[in-house]
């Protein structure tokens, strides 16, 4: 299945989670009567990672690279990277996801043709958040906070919520 096919995949079933949950019949004070999806189960876990890696992909990052940005150790990367998800994934970890995820839409945006996209993360950078370095050097440090201030620079750069 291609990057594209996978992201869709992810986006058709979150969106699929939450239209059931919110479609489904009310009870008698109104409310719906289901509770919100388990976004901590491994099912959804693997639809995450799987986008992570489709991502990973088109951005042509190593094992070592993506390990990092994912912030977890060799045995469970590997496992995570050959589809075995035995659990939901820790709040760490859908931090990271999340802010990764951001970054990734916020450069489709701005850049729209996908070349560009992707490579924008790999080349020096003047900004001061940068320092000359690339982002994703920036990326590679190790720290959730990081990734935020990547996300929050590419958010103030298409004129969205800094």
């Amino acid at each position: 299945m291609g990057a594209n096919a996978e992201a869709r995949e992810t986006r058709q079933w979150v969106d699929k989670s939450a239209n059931n949950s919110s479609t489904e019949k009310a009870g008698k004070s109104g409310a719906p009567t289901s509770a919100a999806p388990d976004l901590q189960s491994p099912a959804a876990a693997a639809a995450a990672l799987r986008t992570f890696f489709n991502i990973a992909r088109a951005w042509d990052l190593s094992n070592d690279e993506q390990q990092r940005l994912l912030g977890c150790g060799r045995s469970t990367f590997f496992d995570w990277k050959a589809g075995r998800v035995k659990a939901g994934l820790d709040g760490a970890t859908l931090e990271r996801l999340s802010h990764l995820f951001g970054i990734y839409a916020g450069l489709q945006v701005l850049l729209p043709i996908p070349e560009r996209a992707n490579a924008w993360l790999k080349k020096p950078n003047s900004a001061p958040l940068f320092g000359g370095g690339s982002a994703l050097t920036r990326l590679l440090s190790g720290q959730i906070a990081d990734l935020f201030v990547v996300r929050q620079y590419l958010d103030a750069q298409r004129g969205g919520w800094a």
